[in-house]
């Protein structure tokens, strides 16, 4: 296969890549981070590269345009003059000759700040790995009828009652070296009371278990100390799955479409979660050339999708209707089959999935929020690149999912960026001047207390509370449509002709030019949002109710969003605001739930099956509310809690109460 030298500026990497990948694919390949939040579907316009013209003596190379495939409609649709000459998009051009390429501030991926921190949980410790201290006599001459693995299981039941206990092949064949070292006192690590997965030299006081959540865009891991309880280091990462595909659809189909795609797909996150394995431990295990060997217990929750892909299940049958999963209820894997770097006798416990669409994520928000032992109806909201939204009490709970598009990511968003620094997170707009004040990832104050700014762009949080303040100040009315009249420079028609907001001034910026809100933006959240609340409203439909107690929002991006700007679009269901809250990761609360008690093990299998699936695309009634919910906060239902809240900040926009 022909070979082509590609050079990436301004962070020099360079390498050969054959002919007819794309520069995106030739970026993945040599390590240089461009944002692609569609995963290659050619429709954010955010891997924008530039290609350098003529011969560069300094690297023996000719760089062209003409050393790349026409450029082409979808390409077209993105590229501007403002954007200057030799402007490609990365997922798209197609390398048949060596090229230069110069990558723009703005289409640099960084670092994406992962906000998943622990929180203290209150749970009955009842772990499925425990720790047993056994001492055994010394065999001689005369007791020469018993073997090593039957002093073991003699011991365990006459010490501590553990009956019919088999022993893991690996464990059993180093168990002759490990009692001979520990001068006939060891320590057996037991899973479920009914399988020995270790056993080492000496009396061991610790016992280590793994919490995980892989999210879409994001996975992180929680140890955990499991004599304790707590949580003794947290690792996170960017799913390194993100370049086959930002969303779930698109790694499906790139496993559709690719004859090693789910191999390669499965293989990028194993990877991944070696390498939080290696970090979580590191600090604790200095010693031995595995120090993962201290893990004895893993949970895990996903997404259907990342759940087939992590088990190496063809996801094809998930992306298509009926939308049927290989398997529902809970497994245990062991570490070696998956090729996870903990003890390799260990077992990992996949929580069990809803429905084709409602995966184990789902199910570890619900075990940690406990919807099904309260009184009051709660809506329990998981905002991602998917939305899931549990609603019900201890009589009955409805799940279902939202195709709520990457919008709440940063994607179809002009400027949009994930949470990395220099993202704008937090905006304020005066509702007389229509100034803002805003914050960016990376520095505590506001903008107009700052020397230096280097704004790059606007994440899912700041897009919220920016269009929720451009409502509430009149740029936009409640269709989502832009008011011309206003006297502010702010308020403009961009080159294309259509309206935009001015957030940013350029010379705050990083990239050179003013960071807008068009009214493409706004409309892309009105979709996004429009999504969430009809799901919300068919399932209160479909248990007869008319308002919510509560609502909480989970995940990290839920966390990190404004209550009342979030209210103000119309996310959800009017509600008092007092009683609408940010819970964190609560599906990693729940991987630690079943890490801790195995008892919650159950209870998720349980309810998995009790909760209600409520498929809302093919409800006749999504349609009207759907469109009913682009309205901004509704076209026609009332939020009276939403009124009082704004008459209270002054905001001058009519609300029905």
């Amino acid at each position: 296969m022909k070979k082509h030298k590609v050079i990436f500026q301004p962070s020099g990497r360079r390498g050969e890549v054959e002919d007819g990948k794309t520069l995106l694919e030739a970026a993945q390949a040599l390590g240089v981070d461009i944002e692609g939040l569609c995963g290659s579907k050619k429709v954010c316009g955010k891997c924008k590269v530039r290609i350098e013209e003529g011969y560069f003596e300094k690297d023996n190379m000719e760089s062209g345009m003409s050393h790349l495939s026409l450029i082409s409609e979808a390409e077209k649709k993105h590229i501007k003059t403002e954007d200057g000459p030799g402007i490609r998009l990365a997922c798209t051009a197609e390398v048949h000759g060596d090229v230069k390429v110069f990558v723009p501030e703005r289409s640099r991926a960084g670092k994406q700040v992962v906000r998943k921190a622990a929180k203290e949980l209150t749970i009955t410790l009842d772990p499925a790995v425990k720790k047993y201290n056994i001492e055994l006599t010394p065999p001689t001459l005369h007791d020469m009828t018993t073997g090593d693995n039957e002093r073991v299981l003699k011991c365990l039941e006459d010490t501590y009652g553990l009956k019919n206990l088999t022993i893991d092949y690996l464990v059993l064949k180093e168990l002759q070296d490990v009692l001979r070292k520990g001068e006939w006192k060891a320590t057996a690590t037991v899973w479920m009371d009914s399988e020995i997965i270790k056993v080492e030299p000496g009396f061991v006081e610790t016992c280590y278990g793994l919490a995980v959540d892989i999210g879409t865009t994001t996975c992180v891991g929680y140890l955990s100390d499991l004599i304790t309880g707590k949580v003794v280091n947290t690792e996170s990462m960017m799913n390194p799955q993100v370049p086959y595909g930002e969303d779930v659809m698109s790694r499906i189909t790139y496993a559709m479409t690719n004859p090693a795609g789910l191999e390669t797909m499965q293989k990028a996150i194993i990877d991944g979660l070696n390498e939080i394995i290696e970090k979580v431990v590191s600090e604790i295990v200095k010693d031995g050339p595995n120090p993962g060997f201290a893990i004895d217990d893993l949970t895990i929750v996903f997404n259907t999708a990342m759940h087939h892909i992590f088990l190496g299940f063809d996801p094809v049958y998930i992306g298509r209707s009926p939308f049927i999963p290989a398997v529902q209820n809970s497994m245990n894997v062991k570490a070696r089959d998956i090729g996870l770097k903990i003890n390799q006798s260990a077992y990992i416990h996949v929580l069990p999935i809803e429905a084709g669409f409602v995966g184990a994520d789902n199910v570890g928000v619900l075990i940690a929020e406990e919807q099904y032992n309260q009184d009051e109806m709660v809506l329990v909201i998981d905002i991602g690149t998917n939305g899931e939204l549990l609603l019900g009490n201890r009589d009955k709970v409805c799940s279902t999912s939202c195709a709520t598009g990457p919008a709440f990511e940063g994607a179809q968003i002009k400027f949009g960026m994930r949470a990395a620094p220099g993202a704008i997170e937090v905006v304020q707009i005066d509702p007389d001047t229509r100034e803002p004040r805003y914050k960016v990832i990376g520095k505590a104050d506001w903008h107009s207390h700052l020397e230096k700014i280097n704004a790059k762009g606007i994440c899912g949080s700041g897009i919220i509370e920016v269009v929720a303040e451009m409502f509430k100040a009149g740029i936009i009315d409640k269709s989502g449509k832009f008011v011309m009249d206003l006297k502010t420079p702010r308020v403009r028609k961009g080159a294309d002709g259509k309206p935009e907001y001015v957030l940013v001034w350029a010379e705050e910026t990083s990239i050179g030019t003013d960071i807008t809100v068009t009214q493409g933006d706004v409309r892309a959240l009105q979709l996004a949002k429009g999504a969430l609340y009809a799901g919300a409203k068919l399932m209160m439909k479909r248990l007869g109710i008319a308002t919510i107690d509560r609502v909480v929002l989970a995940g990290a991006f839920g966390s990190h969003i404004s209550r009342e700007a979030s209210l103000t679009l119309g996310m959800f269901p009017d509600c008092p605001i007092d009683k609408v809250y940010a819970v964190g990761n609560a599906a990693g609360d729940g991987a630690r739930m079943a890490l801790l008690n195995k008892g919650k093990r159950i209870e998720a299998d349980h309810r998995a099956r009790w909760v209600e699936f409520i498929e809302i695309a093919t409800d006749p009634a999504f349609e009207k509310e759907f469109m009913q919910a682009m309205h901004i906060p509704n076209m026609k239902d009332k939020f009276p809690n939403l009124k009082e809240l704004l008459s209270k900040s002054g905001s001058k926009v009519e609300i029905k109460g």
